[in-house]
């Protein structure tokens, strides 16, 4: 199922009703800006679910995987990157959801978007490179070394100083 962000909401009511009911769920939605400082998950590509939903006492426990398709460039040789983040989750939506620790039960729906925003905005690199990626080194790393230029003459004072 491919769609956009309602896709998101989930209704739980069944789960609700029976003690320790759960139920799988598969779903690929659409969520717009996805993206950090050097790393986006493109507008047009879908964030993929596998999940169990799962009642218990407090709520429901959503348990799973998140992945997402991100792009960016390398921070070291600007090369194009294409990389597939996969984070496992394990939360819990309740009634009275504590900030910052638990996500809300509204009624008798959940909402994954921004479950799904707090795990792939964490998980997309900061600087991402070709070698953390496994693509192997970077271009620059294959460039045989050079020798470092000669220091520069008006600092030779500070070689003579003996600390």
């Amino acid at each position: 199922m491919t769609a956009d962000i309602p896709a998101l909401r989930i209704d739980v009511a069944d789960l609700l009703t029976h003690p320790a009911a759960r139920r799988t769920v598969h779903l690929e939605a659409r969520v717009d800006e996805l993206a950090g400082s050097a790393a986006r998950v493109p507008d047009d590509e879908p964030v993929v679910l596998d999940l169990v939903l799962e009642r218990v006492p407090d709520g429901v426990v959503v348990r799973g995987t998140v992945r997402a398709d991100w792009r960016g460039a390398c921070s070291l040789c600007l090369t194009d990157l294409e990389h597939t983040l996969s984070k496992d989750v394990s939360e819990l939506y309740e009634p009275d959801p504590v900030e910052g620790d638990t996500y809300p039960l509204e009624g008798h729906e959940i909402d994954l978007q921004q479950l799904v925003r707090d795990v792939v905005l964490l998980e997309l690199p900061l600087a991402p490179t070709c070698e953390t990626t496994s693509r192997g080194p970077c271009a620059t790393d294959l460039v045989p070394e050079q020798e470092p230029p000669p220091p520069d003459p008006r600092w030779s004072a500070l070689s003579e100083l003996d600390l």
